[in-house]
């Protein structure tokens, strides 16, 4: 198998490398310029990057931490957060760092007046909005009836990569390529790249900042460390899964309530989901987990309730 030039940007190490270190500063502050749209005097030109740490207390927890933590030199905050896995309330998520951020810009005493605006950039490698067709939205404070937009201090841009379908001679825009590097960097050749990059060449750093042979081994190990731990988690929600349906069934064959096909499965189902609701899993993740919809979901809670009450 031929090893890949390009290590996947996706990886949280590799990220970082590329967005959250001094070196390749130039990339993010074009990124950030590209993916929110800034011209004219509403481009950033330099960033100083911030701690990344939202809770000391707990700041072992990845949960707890934000991939990439800057600040223009407006004094606006910008979070960047690269998210592959889906997560359970990722949006609400968004939103606690926003404000923890917004929150932490004032030392005691100091006037609200000095507050600057906070700034989500994230990139998920699954749908997250579902009823948005966009691989970009951007979602901001407007009146309900006027739709002026007199609170401006949040914004939040969320970039699917499981949307974005354009292939290589399709790329007409930065923001295209900077969707393509996401989603295809590590499958990318030398002559993928030159189509690509054309006369973009924030876009051929980028590439090159991912360039494994001028990683130091340390870094590589760091890296495939990373990728381990990755693959990891994701077994351990699948075995859990696993075992939560098999728990189901054995239900399900203790209470002999599979009468026929159908009934039968629609028992299983609400098996499962019983199962996984004893385990404290959120309705967003049986949805995912089970591939049932919001509204069946809803029927079998329902049954459950009047199972327990009755």
């Amino acid at each position: 198998m031929l090893l890949s030039k390009f290590l996947d940007p996706k990886n949280d190490f590799a990220f970082k490398q590329i967005f959250g270190t001094e070196k390749n500063k130039n990339i993010l502050v074009h990124f950030i310029n590209d993916v929110m749209k800034f011209e004219g005097s509403d481009k950033i030109h330099d960033v100083a990057f911030l701690t990344t740490a939202q809770n000391p207390d707990i700041a072992y927890l990845k949960q707890s931490l934000v991939d990439v933590l800057c600040t223009d030199e407006k004094g606006y905050q910008y979070i960047i957060e690269m998210q592959v896995a889906k997560t359970s309330g990722f949006e609400k998520r968004a939103q606690y760092y926003a404000a923890k951020a917004y929150s932490r810009q004032l030392n005691c005493g100091e006037d609200y007046t000095q507050l600057k605006a906070v700034i989500f950039i994230a990139i998920t490698d699954f749908i997250m909005l579902p009823n948005t067709p966009d691989y970009r939205s951007t979602h901001i404070i407007l009146d309900e009836k006027t739709y002026n937009h007199d609170l401006k201090d949040f914004s939040y841009t969320f970039l699917e990569l499981p949307k974005f379908h354009k292939s290589i001679d399709e790329l007409s825009t930065l923001i295209e390529k900077w969707m393509y590097f996401f989603k295809h960097a590590e499958e990318t050749s030398e002559e993928d790249l030159r189509r690509i990059v054309g006369s973009d060449e924030i876009i051929y750093q980028a590439y090159e900042a991912l360039n494994r042979f001028s990683w130091s081994e340390i870094e590589l190990n760091t890296y495939e460390q990373e990728e381990k731990r990755e693959r990891d988690a994701q077994a351990i929600i699948k075995q859990k899964l696993i075992d939560a349906k098999e728990e189901g069934k054995v239900e399900g064959k203790a209470e002999g309530k599979v009468e026929g096909k159908a009934e039968g499965k629609a028992d299983e189902r609400k098996h499962f989901v019983r199962i996984l609701l004893r385990k404290g899993w959120s309705d967003e993740s049986i949805i995912d987990n089970l591939e049932i919809t919001s509204h069946e979901l809803s029927i079998i809670k329902k049954e459950l309730d009047l199972e327990s009450d009755a």
